[in-house]
């Protein structure tokens, strides 16, 4: 296992159109890989715009999908790892927000369904219900790679601290997290939430949005960032399309879990946390 790596995450300008998304993503993807970046994250539903009809409008099952054969492709042409965001994945008459794990030669090596759907209503900002088109998962995804152990949580998930201690638990040193926070919880709980879950679970988080668009009906904050096992902020975008760039260097997880033994000092003959 490599004592180091080099992570790229790309924000990319999410639209109305298929064809424009892919090839978006496919170019980011070549981008990072002409950058030497061993791994690529990208945004929550980074295929289509965020929002109820259009999840139902360009779905895809896991057999026939443009979408997936398109990474693949790019995965394996580049030689790299790429972590799919996620897109509307339709299975059994279900459709699920998930999100595709590609390994270095193009294949799937997992998959990691959004276990907390999004079901909001701020009085006077914001409403948006994805279960009103979307079914949650039920697995907690941790994919063992020669890189690391990496966790895949999307986007609301992040806001279950439970869900990522069973991951740090599970051996995860990086916790990816494709998301489109909006520009009401954006502004107010993006960072906090990367930087404390990197913090509490002494990982390295790496969160991916689509580019501010202010031409949909639902606008992410944009920001993606990357983060530290210390909680400091090591690379970050605004709201424009962008790849950000970091050295994920597992040696910095040893050595603050060393120095600041939380997860050593839990008491756990009083709490735990556990799956069921």
């Amino acid at each position: 296992m490599k004592n180091h790596f080099k992570l790229a995450v790309c924000q990319m300008n999410v639209v109305d159109n298929k064809d424009l998304n892919l090839n978006k993503a496919v170019n980011m993807i070549e981008s990072a890989a002409r950058n030497k970046a061993d791994m690529v994250l990208l945004p929550e539903m980074f295929n289509c715009p965020y929002d109820n009809s259009k999840f139902v409008e360009y779905a895809e099952s896991r057999k026939n999908s443009r979408t997936l054969k398109s990474i693949s492709s790019a995965a394996e042409r580049a030689g790299i790892y790429v972590i799919a965001g996620s897109i509307p994945e339709l299975e059994n008459g279900k459709l699920y927000n998930s999100s595709f794990i590609f390994g270095r030669m193009g294949k799937i090596i997992g998959v990691h369904r959004k276990m907390h759907l999004f079901d909001i209503d701020v009085s006077g900002e914001i409403t948006f219900k994805e279960s009103e088109t979307l079914t949650a998962g039920n697995e907690i995804t941790v994919v063992d790679t020669e890189l690391c152990k990496i966790g895949v949580a999307i986007c609301y998930d992040i806001r279950f601290p439970e869900l990522l201690r069973l991951m740090a638990d599970k051996g995860a040193e990086l916790i990816a997290v494709p998301g489109a926070f909006n520009m009401t919880t954006g502004p107010a709980h993006w960072e906090p939430l990367m930087k404390v879950r990197a913090a509490d679970n002494q990982v390295y988080v790496a969160a991916a949005s689509p580019a501010r668009n202010e031409s949909l009906s639902y606008v992410a904050y944009g920001n993606s960032m990357i983060v530290d096992p210390w909680g400091d902020i090591i690379s970050r975008a605004d709201a424009d399309e962008k790849i950000i760039y970091a050295d994920i260097n597992l040696s910095k997880v040893e050595s603050v879990r060393n120095e600041l033994p939380l997860l050593k000092n839990r008491r756990k003959d009083i709490y735990e946390v556990c799956e069921k």
